[in-house]
């Protein structure tokens, strides 16, 4: 840990242009997979994430998604990437964000800002590298088709993960590539192109900065169909009706979103199976079921 702390201490020192010690480390809240605090330092306070032995190019890949979200022009907070380091010991510092009372149109200001970020775009599918959805990796290899892109760098990979881990049956596996193969079926290309998505959007990742603004942070950020963020928001709740309707309002929801909306929470029903294990397996072929 000596190292760690020293290593932090040098980067701040070097990023800041000045000597910076650390005073006061406290855990917060969250971090299943990497660790988080929030550091008080002589030169302000910032958030630090670290993992022992964290995956490839792991702190990079959240640092590239925030910073992608910033430059978006989103009103929408996204904290300032201070900067990271993936060789031991590895870690991610960022602005701290501290938390403050959520104003009386939160809701809406999630929207509006959700549709702002929305219309970032790009000339394919995809994102400059790979990342993470979690500690799964995310493939991002640009492709000019949704479809394609959803089929085989979203669904048909975790199907292959989920394969190899022995979390399907064979019978299961069949139904679950025929879905795959059918996608062109039941999901369009959006009208608007490709849209720069936060990729992992659930109500742990939303936070209320000191102003009581809503921010975005954990990103596993690409460029994607709208509507495929909506399958995170909506798998586990804690987005109100007002979110939607604003984001609708200032940015149209195509008709028929909500049937097409199981085949995006199947993604990340299918990233919990190969993240948490078998007691996924249920809710991965409901959706199935529902389809072929």
């Amino acid at each position: 840990m000596t190292d760690l702390v020293l290593a932090v201490e040098a980067t701040l020192s070097r990023v800041l242009g000045g000597q910076v010690r650390i005073e006061q480390r406290v855990r917060l809240a969250g971090g299943s997979i990497s660790h988080t605090e929030r550091l008080d330092t002589t030169a302000g306070s910032f958030v630090l994430k670290f993992h022992e032995t964290p995956p490839p190019g792991f702190f990079r890949a959240e640092a590239d998604g925030l910073t992608a979200l910033r430059q978006s022009g989103t009103s929408l907070v996204i904290p300032r990437v201070i900067a990271y380091e993936d060789v031991a010991p590895s870690f991610l510092l960022t602005e701290f964000l501290s938390e403050g009372r959520r104003q009386s149109d939160f809701d809406e200001q999630l929207g509006r800002g959700l549709a702002e970020l929305h219309r970032t775009t790009a000339p394919q599918f995809g994102f400059a590298e790979d990342n993470y959805c979690g500690a799964t990796p995310q493939p991002n290899a640009w492709r000019e088709r949704w479809v394609d892109f959803y089929a085989h760098a979203r669904l048909g990979y975790q199907l292959g993960l989920a394969s190899a881990g022995g979390l399907l049956a064979a019978v299961e596996i069949v139904r679950v590539r025929r879905l795959v193969e059918r996608l062109g079926d039941w999901l369009n290309e959006p009208e608007t192109g490709p849209a720069l998505i936060h990729g992992d959007l659930w109500s742990g990742n939303l936070h209320t900065d000191c102003l009581g603004r809503p921010a975005l942070i954990d990103p596993a950020a690409y460029y994607g169909h709208p509507e495929a963020e909506l399958g995170m928001m909506t798998l586990f709740g804690g987005f109100s009706a007002r979110t939607f309707a604003a984001y609708d309002e200032a940015f149209a929801l195509e008709p028929g979103w909500r049937e097409r909306n199981p085949l995006y929470q199947l993604y990340h029903l299918m990233n919990h199976l190969n993240l948490f294990g078998a007691s996924y397996r249920a809710q991965v072929m409901a959706v199935v079921d529902r389809f072929v």
